[in-house]
């Protein structure tokens, strides 16, 4: 079975519900993946827009996500559990933020990206930008797959 990511809040392909945007609760909907390939060390998580003014922004990177894990709940950013971590994402910030397209910039869409790689744990600086995550995932990638989610002000 392929690895699959899925969320209760929205389709893929669908809007993104306000509650989960910067403009609404700042909320980070609730995840759930199957399929984590054989041989997985661990789990990434990043969120992207790369429909921003100045190029690809990233809302969150989680990373050292247990193979055995599930998925993340709505109070995942809460804080870092024993294993996995939250880069800095491009607010600053370490956790989720959600969507803020600039008003009347149109339908942006928000790439959840999931990664199985074969490391258990990314060996990054807690300072770490999500984008440096994502590319010290690629360097280990088993599989990947992607949730789009849209928003628009």
């Amino acid at each position: 079975m392929a690895l699959m990511l899925t969320s209760p809040a929205f389709a893929d392909g669908e809007r993104i519900p306000r509650s989960f945007a910067r403009d609404g609760e700042n909320l980070m909907p609730p995840l759930r993946w199957t399929g984590v390939p054989e041989g997985a060390g661990s789990l990434v998580l990043v969120v992207e827009d790369p429909d921003a003014p100045s190029g690809t922004f990233y809302h969150l990177g989680v990373y050292n996500i247990p193979p055995n894990q599930s998925g993340l709940s709505q109070a995942a950013d809460a804080g870092p559990s024993e294993a996995m971590r939250f880069a800095r994402n491009d607010f600053g910030n370490t956790g989720y933020d959600g969507p803020q397209p600039p008003p009347g910039h149109g339908v942006h869409h928000y790439h959840f990206r999931l990664a199985a790689i074969s490391q258990p744990h990314l060996d990054i600086s807690g300072a770490a930008g999500v984008a440096e995550v994502w590319a010290a995932a690629q360097r280990h990638l088993l599989e990947e797959t992607v949730l789009i989610g849209t928003y628009e002000r």
